[in-house]
């Protein structure tokens, strides 16, 4: 049990450090979970994901959008399907449902990241400061391109 708030913070950060794949996977699992228990949520939500890709994304960019005879432009098409993502996250149950299984798995990570103990992980003693484009891959990316650097110079 942690003994301090702050304590629990830096153990929930070491602990996010080594387990985040796991984590990831588990919020994503408590997601799909609630979604599959409340197919209306679902449908909707792949209503608005068909009406993006088949009025914005794959719609040939030289032909305009025409509806009962009326042309749209990109600008009222991109503007309609905005509307039309805000009133289904927020204004039906889609948002709540979202909203909270995104809590409850962020709870569930938090409370495993607070009260297990993180020195038994193979951690390295410095952490590594992730800023950049390509941040959130961690020090895989990091260290793929400090491994591939001394190949590519030798070749040169």
């Amino acid at each position: 049990k942690p003994e301090s708030f702050s304590d629990a913070l830096v153990r929930v950060r070491k602990n996010y450090s080594y387990f985040r794949v796991n984590y990831l996977s588990v919020i994503g699992l408590i997601l799909a979970f609630s979604l599959l228990s409340h197919p209306f949520s679902l449908l909707l939500l792949l209503g608005l994901l068909c009406s993006w890709i088949f009025l914005y994304l794959f719609r040939p960019a030289d032909q305009p959008l025409i509806l009962f005879g009326r042309t749209f432009s990109d600008r009222e098409t991109l503007g309609f399907l905005i509307i039309f993502s805000v009133f289904v996250v927020f204004l039906t149950t889609v948002g709540s449902l979202l909203i909270s299984a995104l809590m409850v798995g962020v709870g569930l990570v938090c409370a495993h990241g607070a009260f297990r103990a993180p020195e038994d992980l193979f951690l390295d003693e410095q952490e590594q400061v992730s800023t950049g484009f390509l941040s959130f891959l961690g020090g895989a990316a990091t260290n793929a391109a400090v491994a591939a650097a001394p190949a590519v110079a030798a070749r040169v």
